[in-house]
């Protein structure tokens, strides 16, 4: 069985933001004992990711070694017309990615203790974030 459902995550500021708690909010419940979770966003400025969910540093770090490898105002970016922050911020996505997929075990997502959902948003102002989950038993 399949079963999927499309929520959105609240705005959130430029920065990597721990969402494991609002994402298993949404999901259809019961999960499955076992099965796949594929968790995508429908954007091209912000991306998903698993890190660590205890030291908030490593999202403080991540943020910055992401805006110290791509960084705006280039003088060979030729998308431009959506301010500064956009061209950098399409470049991370395709570096992270626009989807996960994490097992199902015993009716919950297999991440182990260290392990949580990031929402990476890589615009200054960008917004709610659709994101489509589907479950896979």
């Amino acid at each position: 069985m399949i079963r999927q459902t499309t929520f959105h995550l609240a705005s959130k500021r430029r920065g990597c933001h721990l969402v494991t708690r609002e994402i298993l909010g949404h999901l259809p419940a019961p999960l499955p004992q076992t099965g796949l979770l594929n968790l995508f966003v429908q954007h091209t400025s912000c991306a998903l990711s698993i890190n660590e969910n205890a030291d908030p540093d490593v999202r403080t770090d991540l943020s910055r070694i992401m805006d110290r490898l791509i960084k705006e105002n280039e003088s060979y970016y030729t998308h431009i017309m959506e301010g500064a922050d956009d061209m950098p911020a399409h470049a991370k996505c395709s570096l992270f990615g626009a989807s996960l997929t994490i097992p199902i075990t015993n009716g919950r997502l297999n991440l182990d203790t260290w392990q949580g959902i990031y929402l990476c948003e890589f615009r200054n102002y960008g917004g709610e974030r659709r994101i489509v989950a589907t479950v896979y038993e």
